[in-house]
């Protein structure tokens, strides 16, 4: 019987942290069903909106016109079916400075296409630093253990994707891989095809779309803005399109450097990610209430803000250094720990309720309370 009870313990521990996980990834509405829906005067292989899955980035992505711009692009390309069949549907490449939504475009693209963010295969690129981890890509060269079997770290599933919609590849963090494993990707980009060193097995990516993302030239922007904030950049500061330039002039001198001409060559687009500028911290913040709410739902209640919290968050978590990761931290700060507060002696889950419990954040000498708007 212990044995039995440590079974069900799992069982209802990985349900739980399933539910958890739905509830942060999972699309507001039924995504699959608006593709589904969808009625083009193009019959292709492809059978999603385009609109749907644009009006989603541009809700979750602030400030990076450029880059939902080429996403958007090459999803009406895939849409038509036009791509070369011999090549995978698209390679990106993204580089810019950290917390800016290079990831974040990916994880919004895969749950506006198949209804989770974490529905694509992601290979963290800093795990494969040494030249022998070539083989968690190519799989083990014949002799050595495992050959036979051609394991290797991508889900074939998440790469092939479903009825109708790409399947989804992440490379991130690019520049920490070995040159050995960039090597090994040249001919996934080439020909959308990779066979394992023993030759046992064979990975399609030609339905597949594939994004890098890279911090390449972060320590140069860093030390970029330090200047900005000299003396006499204070005084005559650079426009906003001034800065992008540079930022954009250091990074691809720092890519050219980095990867052989070759592998950039092999790349269909390479953009540049902007900073997050002051005017849209805001906007942030509330985007980050909103996914709040997403997680508040398990609890029957959800939580609105003033505009006062907002400007405190913003004033105070905003560091052009570290993007989006410095708000998140201050949302945490601020209005997270006081509202786990606030729930854990005055909220109370029923099963019986029926209604959502609203509750309010207000700003008051220098501290967050909150108030049940629904009494």
């Amino acid at each position: 019987m212990p044995f039995i009870n440590d079974m069900l313990d799992n069982t209802d521990r990985q349900r739980m942290d399933q539910d958890a996980l739905d509830s942060e990834n999972s699309s507001e509405h039924d995504v699959l069903q608006s593709h589904l829906a969808h009625k083009s005067r193009l019959e292709s292989r492809f059978k999603f909106d385009v609109d749907i899955v644009m009006d989603a980035l541009k809700k979750d992505i602030l400030g990076q016109e450029k880059a939902i711009e080429s996403v958007h692009d090459i999803l009406k390309v895939v849409r038509a079916d036009i791509t070369d069949p011999r090549r995978p549907l698209f390679t990106a490449l993204f580089l810019g400075p950290t917390g800016v939504g290079k990831t974040e475009v990916v994880r919004s693209l895969a749950r506006s296409l198949h209804g989770d963010a974490d529905a694509f295969c992601r290979v963290d690129m800093n795990t494969l630093s040494q030249e022998h981890y070539s083989a968690a890509i190519t799989g083990a060269p014949p002799g050595y253990v495992g050959a036979k079997e051609g394991n290797t770290l991508f889900d074939q599933d998440k790469m092939e994707g479903s009825l109708g919609r790409p399947g989804i590849v992440l490379f991130d963090e690019l520049e920490k891989a070995s040159p050995e494993v960039l090597q090994a990707l040249l001919n996934v980009f080439d020909n959308g095809m990779l066979t394992v060193a023993s030759g046992e097995r064979t990975y399609s990516f030609r339905n597949t779309l594939i994004f890098m993302t890279s911090n390449l030239g972060a320590r140069d922007i860093q030390r970029y803005e330090q200047r900005q904030n000299g003396f006499i950049r204070r005084l005559f500061p650079r426009s906003a399109k001034g800065r992008h330039k540079q930022v954009e002039d250091i990074v691809q001198e720092k890519l050219l450097k980095s990867f052989s001409p070759e592998f950039v060559n092999r790349i269909d687009n390479i953009t540049i990610f902007n900073w997050i500028e002051m005017e849209l911290v805001g906007d942030l913040v509330k985007l980050e209430v909103q996914r709040l709410n997403r997680r508040l739902l398990k609890h029957q209640c959800r939580l609105t803000v003033s505009d006062e919290v907002i400007d405190y968050v913003s004033s105070t978590g905003f560091d052009r250094q570290f993007g989006a990761r410095a708000l998140r931290r201050a949302v945490r700060r601020v209005i997270e720990v006081p509202l786990a507060e606030y729930l854990l002696d005055f909220h109370s889950t029923d099963d019986n309720r029926e209604d959502i419990v609203v509750y309010h954040a207000e700003f008051h000498k220098g501290h967050v309370f909150f108030q049940c708007k629904n009494r």
